[in-house]
């Protein structure tokens, strides 16, 4: 069974953040685990417009986490307490229980951090970089431990961030998942 099917399965073709049935997709979770269905989400379009861009957040489409912090699978109670995180709804966000790892893996992205001490990755530009956005190679890069070179104008999709160091950041670059120093990107 495909991941896609498993994650429509599991979530009774619903949003598994606000229950819609319209215009839905599967969403990794970032950053990724490689663990199948276990670390992708059903999302509807709307939920998933606000959790790529914090500036399109409408509190009042929220109130369904109220419901869904409570599900049984990870991946829909890492992105419930991240979305929490942005709200400030930090009794909410205690509530939430998490076994093993998965806490760790909510934090990951920063959402929840004091904002003054939050790290901050910008391009060369100085656009403000996110995990899952896409970037474009400014210059040829030798990859280290590596005879590969990953060339300019590559673009790599879906970057993760580095959460203890600002200038790196994580992507694909022809299969092979390599760190990038940000002032060698652009977002596109």
């Amino acid at each position: 069974m495909s991941i896609i099917n498993e994650v429509e399965e599991r979530s009774g073709n619903k949003c598994e953040l606000c229950s819609s049935t319209d215009n839905l997709s599967v969403y990794e979770i970032q950053p990724p685990i490689n663990r199948g269905a276990y670390g992708n989400i059903n999302i509807c379009s709307t939920c998933l417009e606000q959790v790529e861009d914090p500036e399109k957040m409408d509190q009042n489409h929220w109130h369904c986490l109220n419901d869904s912090m409570w599900s049984e699978h990870d991946a829909v109670k890492v992105m419930a307490w991240r979305m929490l995180a942005r709200q400030k709804s930090q009794d909410l966000m205690d509530m939430i229980y998490f076994e093993g790892d998965t806490k760790n893996w909510a934090e990951a992205t920063g959402e929840g951090d004091d904002d003054t001490i939050k790290i901050v990755h910008k391009d060369s530009n100085g656009v403000t970089l996110q995990s899952g956005d896409s970037v474009v190679l400014i210059k040829d890069l030798p990859v280290k431990g590596s005879s590969m070179v990953a060339k300019r104008g590559t673009a790599v999709r879906r970057i993760s961030l580095d959460h203890e160091n600002a200038e790196y950041i994580e992507g694909k670059v022809d299969g092979q998942q390599i760190v990038i120093i940000t002032k060698y990107v652009k977002k596109i």
